[in-house]
């Protein structure tokens, strides 16, 4: 299964190698080696749960000593709850992707997905780390994209060069995730590189804000992953003055550039959430606070009665209602708030619209995309959040995903 139908530019000084180690099923792309050359300059974003795995604690760990030389990626395992046992073991695999590229095993970030309460086949990472390293090559991205993934049903990669500040500039990413996916700081798994000349200072400042607009207002199912992490590289290649100012015009080209990769990446996740049939935008404007926009948008979005009638392409837009009136917002105002099902206006002066007809909504619900646009007529906050229905496959997929 390939399913890219777009061209994946290499990154000058990032090579990628994969290998099948039977760690998800055999045959299948399952290890992931990215070295990086020396100099380059990687920013992460991390899971908030607290339960988070082995890979995520010690990536969290050696970034703090040096800059990676490799990233050491696999799915079918998440080598998460497995304690102090999951730990020495992504020691060890940090250790044996050092020993093959000379760097210190501190210069391996390791990132792993997959079943939950597992501990690794080391045996299987032992023998399949130095065949993904044998394979290196800068144009792995989409095997790697392959690699990565789980019950995910299509790879996910953008790809694009883009002008800042008068100079070319290339960036590549990939993602993973279809279910349990409800970001806290990061998604199930990215990673993006960029040939720019940038601070780390900076590098990691673009990746922050642009994973709050995009990974991080996403939402599947309401579940934070134990593995949640992004990374952006810059090599230092391009051929440009270094970007050592997130004032200078400079930065923010080379900041919009990101947010828009991580956005396009973000809302592939949701359009392969498990079992997803529609592709839903919740837009919450007039708000008082980024925060109580927030709150509405997640209420709406994570709501079982919301996304199950998207799923029956039910207009039932009481639904909606409630789920606005329950989120929590101080002293709202029903009476003065409008919601919106595309450019139908289905609620306004506290109850149903005069002018809304069943069959309006219904011609709103009946389409693969949606949006649902909420005004609270409260201030001048605006926030939008992406998200999927939930249809029968999704229990399905979720009831049989160890079997």
């Amino acid at each position: 299964m390939s399913g890219l139908n777009i061209t994946l530019h290499p990154i000058a000084g990032v090579y990628l190698g994969t290998t099948s180690a039977a760690i998800k099923k055999p045959g299948k792309i399952d290890l992931v080696v990215i070295e990086l050359i020396p100099g380059a300059l990687t920013a992460a974003t991390f899971t908030q749960n607290a339960f988070c795995a082995a890979p995520v604690t010690l990536a969290k760990q050696n970034l703090t000593h040096a800059m990676p030389r490799a990233l050491l990626i696999n799915s079918g395992n998440a080598n998460a709850g497995t304690g102090a046992q999951g730990m020495l073991d992504a020691q060890q695999c940090c250790a044996w992707v050092a020993q093959e590229l000379g760097c210190s095993p501190e210069e391996v970030l390791p990132f792993s997905t997959g079943v939950i309460g597992q501990n690794l086949p080391m045996e299987r990472f032992q023998a399949g780390i130095p065949n993904a390293i044998a394979n290196v090559n800068i144009t792995g991205w989409e095997n790697a994209c392959l690699g990565i993934m789980t019950t995910d049903l299509v790879p996910k990669a953008v790809s694009r060069v883009v002008d800042v500040d008068g100079h070319s500039v290339t960036l590549t990413g990939i993602s993973k995730g279809s279910g349990m996916i409800h970001p806290n700081m990061a998604t199930m798994l990215g990673f993006a590189a960029t040939d720019a000349k940038i601070t780390q200072a900076c590098l990691h400042q673009a990746l922050l804000d642009a994973v709050k607009v995009s990974f991080n207002r996403i939402t599947v199912d309401g579940d934070t992953s134990t593995n949640d992490a992004c990374t952006l590289t810059a090599t230092q290649q391009a051929d440009m003055p270094v970007i050592d100012s997130v004032n200078s015009k400079a930065y923010q080209d080379f900041a919009q550039a990101v947010k828009e990769m991580m956005t396009e990446l973000a809302q592939m996740i949701v359009r392969d959430g498990e079992g997803a049939t529609k592709f839903v935008t919740v837009d919450v404007q007039g708000g008082a606070s980024e925060e109580e926009c927030l709150k509405v948008a997640h209420a709406v979005a994570l709501s079982p009665l919301v996304k199950t009638a998207l799923f029956a392409s039910d207009p039932n837009w009481g639904r909606i209602l409630a789920a606005v009136g329950r989120a929590g917002v101080d002293q709202l105002n029903v009476d003065t708030l409008k919601i919106y099902l595309g450019d139908v206006c289905i609620v306004e002066n506290g109850g149903r619209a005069a002018n809304y007809t069943e069959e309006q909504g219904q011609a709103v619900m009946s389409q693969t995309d949606i949006p649902i646009t909420i005004q609270l007529n409260r201030g001048n906050a605006h926030e939008t959040v992406w998200t999927t229905d939930f249809s029968y496959d999704y229990v399905k997929i979720n009831a049989e995903y160890r079997s």
